[in-house]
C-alpha cells in the first residue's frame, strides 16, 4: 500500500482510445487530485468505415490505423507500462480479426491493447465526464455518440445508476442511410426512424429514472453545439437547434455541400449520421436541454488507471458485486486467496507482479461463482459467467483470463484454454492456474480456522509443494486429493511433488 506521500508525488500517465471514428491519446501528469494536459493527439482514423461485408477490418483500415499508432508510440515511449492504458472499442469489439489487429497494434505502440465491453466503456466515460463537476445539480445524464456505438448513462454524482451501450454511431448511421453523402427527407427520416427503434427497449426506464441536466460528450455532439453557433445561447443544445441543423443538411443535399460553423470537413462528412442519433435522443428519452462536455473516454480511462496506480483499482469492486450477485462464500473465497497468494510470493515474472496479484486473488474469492447455477461442472458455469459478465473496471482479456483460471481450479487441465490467451500471458496463467488448484485443495475441509503451512518452491518443469509434516498426517483426504493431483498435472507435463517441511 502506497503512502499519502507517494500518492502526492507527480505521475506521468498516458491514455489511448482507439475508437470507431477517431484515435484519441491524452497523457497527464497527476499531483494527488489536480491533473494537468500536457499533451494531446487526435487523429480521423475511421476504423467503423473499414469494417468489410464479412466483419473484418479491410488490410488499407489496418494500415492507417497502424501509422497513426506508430506516431503515438513515439510519445509515449519510455512511459513504464502500467504508466499507460490502450482502450478498443465499438469496431474492435466487432471485427472478426480484432485479435489480428490488436496484436500488430500492441507492438507498433509498444504497450498492449485492451478491448474493453459497452458498459465498460459508458462507465469510464461517465466518470471522465462528471470528475470535474461539482455537486449542484448532481443527477445527470451522460450521452457519448461515436462511430459506432452510443452510450448512455444516469447516475448520482460519481456513481453511474444506467449503463447502456447500443449499437448507434454517427459513422454506422453514414453507411447505413447515407452511404453515397446524399441526404434526403425520406432518408433522413428513414434515419432518425431507425434510432428511436433501437433506443425504445430502454427509453422508458431512462424517462423514469430522471435527471437533473444533460451532457453530452463526444466529438459528434461538439460538432452540432458548434454548428448550432449564435443560435445556442448558453452552450446548450436544444430541440429547436437540432431541428434546424436537420433542414439545413437536408436542403445542402450532399455532404460534400455542407457549410457549418466550427465543423471540419472531416466531420462534416459523418455530421447528419451524429445528427441523427442524437435527434433520437432527444425524442426518445424527452431532452429539453444538453450541455456539452470536453471530457470523455480518455480522461475516465486516466482516472482509473490512476486508481490502479495508488491501489484505488475500481475492478476490485467489480468483483465484490459480482460475488454478492452470485451468493459467493465470500470468507472461503477470502481464505482460498490468501493461500494462493502466499503460494505465488515472489515469483511472478518481472513486469507482471502487481497485474498477477490481483488476479490470482479476483480469480481465489471468483473460484465458485458457478455454485449458483449447479455443483455437477460448477467451474464451467463460472468460466461461462466471467466469460461474459459485465465485470466493472475489466477489458475482456482481463475477462477472459479471470474465465480460464475459474475453468481450471479443478478437475481436467485443460492446455487449450490457456493457449486462448494472449501470449505473452500463457506462461504466467499457467502459473496462477496451479497456484489457485492447490490452495482449492487445500481448503477443501472448508474450515474456517485452516491456515494451512505450507510454502511452494517453483523448478523448471513443476512445482514442490512443503507441507507441515504433522498437519498434512492429520489430513488423509488432502494428502489423497494432492496424489491426485499429481496425475492431474502430470498428464500435461505439469510435476507436482509433495514433501515435507
Amino acid at each position: 500500500m502506497e503512502s499519502p506521500a507517494d500518492e502526492a508525488a507527480p505521475q506521468t500517465v498516458a491514455a489511448v482510445d482507439l475508437g470507431s471514428n477517431s484515435f484519441h491519446m491524452i497523457v497527464v501528469r497527476a499531483e494527488g487530485e489536480t491533473h494537468h494536459v500536457v499533451d494531446r493527439l487526435k487523429e480521423p482514423v475511421r476504423l467503423a468505415a473499414g469494417l468489410t461485408p464479412d466483419g473484418g477490418l479491410s488490410e488499407a483500415a489496418c494500415e492507417s490505423a497502424l501509422a497513426c499508432l506508430a506516431r503515438f508510440g513515439q510519445r509515449l515511449a519510455g512511459l513504464p507500462g502500467d504508466h499507460v492504458r490502450v482502450v478498443g472499442t465499438n469496431t474492435l469489439r466487432r471485427a472478426r480479426n480484432a485479435d489480428d489487429f490488436i496484436d500488430r497494434a500492441g507492438r507498433v505502440l509498444g504497450h498492449p491493447v485492451e478491448i474493453i465491453y459497452g458498459a465498460e466503456e459508458a462507465r469510464l466515460i461517465y466518470g471522465g465526464v462528471v470528475r470535474d463537476l461539482g455537486r449542484e445539480r448532481p443527477r445527470r445524464l451522460v450521452v457519448d455518440i461515436g462511430g459506432g456505438s452510443t452510450e448512455l448513462i444516469i447516475g448520482e454524482g460519481g456513481e453511474p445508476e444506467l449503463v447502456e451501450s447500443i449499437s448507434l454511431g454517427a459513422v454506422v448511421q453514414m453507411q447505413r442511410f447515407f452511404p453515397d453523402g446524399r441526404v434526403t427527407r425520406k432518408s433522413w427520416r428513414a434515419a432518425v426512424l431507425d434510432a428511436r427503434l433501437t433506443l425504445e427497449p430502454i427509453a422508458r426506464a431512462y424517462r423514469e429514472a430522471g435527471w437533473d441536466m444533460a451532457i453530452g460528450s463526444s466529438g459528434s455532439i461538439k460538432s452540432i453545439l458548434r454548428a448550432a453557433g449564435d443560435d445556442a445561447d448558453g452552450g446548450e443544445i436544444t430541440p429547436a437547434h437540432l431541428r434546424s441543423l436537420a433542414r439545413r443538411v437536408i436542403k445542402a443535399g450532399r455532404v460534400d455541400a455542407l457549410s457549418l460553423p466550427g465543423v471540419s470537413e472531416a466531420r462534416s462528412a459523418i455530421f447528419p449520421g451524429g445528427l441523427a442519433v442524437l435527434t433520437a435522443v432527444f425524442e426518445s428519452l424527452g431532452v429539453k436541454a444538453m450541455s456539452v462536455s470536453d471530457k470523455a473516454l480518455r480522461e475516465g480511462v486516466v482516472a482509473d488507471l490512476l486508481g490502479r496506480l495508488h491501489d484505488r483499482d475500481i475492478r476490485e469492486q467489480g468483483v465484490r458485486s459480482a460475488m454478492a450477485r452470485y451468493h459467493v462464500d465470500a470468507a472461503h473465497g477470502e481464505r482460498v486467496a490468501a493461500t494462493a497468494l502466499g503460494l505465488f510470493g515472489d515469483s511472478a515474472p518481472p513486469g507482471f507482479e502487481r497485474f498477477a496479484g490481483r488476479m490470482l486473488r479476483w480469480a481465489a474469492l471468483l473460484h465458485e461463482i458457478g455454485l449458483l447455477i449447479a455443483h455437477k461442472g460448477y467451474q464451467k458455469h463460472g468460466e461461462y459467467i466471467l466469460g461474459h459478465a459485465d465485470l466493472q473496471g475489466f477489458s475482456r482479456n482481463d475477462q477472459r483470463l479471470l474465465a480460464a483460471l475459474v475453468r481450471l481450479h479443478r478437475g481436467r487441465f485443460r492446455e487449450d484454454r490457456i493457449a486462448a490467451l494472449p501470449t505473452e500471458w500463457q506462461a504466467l496463467a499457467r502459473r496462477l492456474a496451479v497456484v489457485l488448484r492447490l490452495a482449492v485443495i487445500l481448503h477443501r475441509g472448508r474450515d474456517p480456522a485452516a491456515a494451512p503451512p505450507v510454502r511452494l518452491g517453483a523448478g523448471e518443469t513443476g512445482v514442490q509443494l512443503f507441507c507441515a509434516a504433522d498437519w498434512l498426517n492429520r489430513r488423509p483426504l488432502t494428502r489423497a486429493d494432492l496424489a491426485r493431483e499429481a496425475e492431474q498435472l502430470g498428464r500435461v507435463g505439469i510435476g507436482l511433488q509433495t514433501a515435507a517441511d
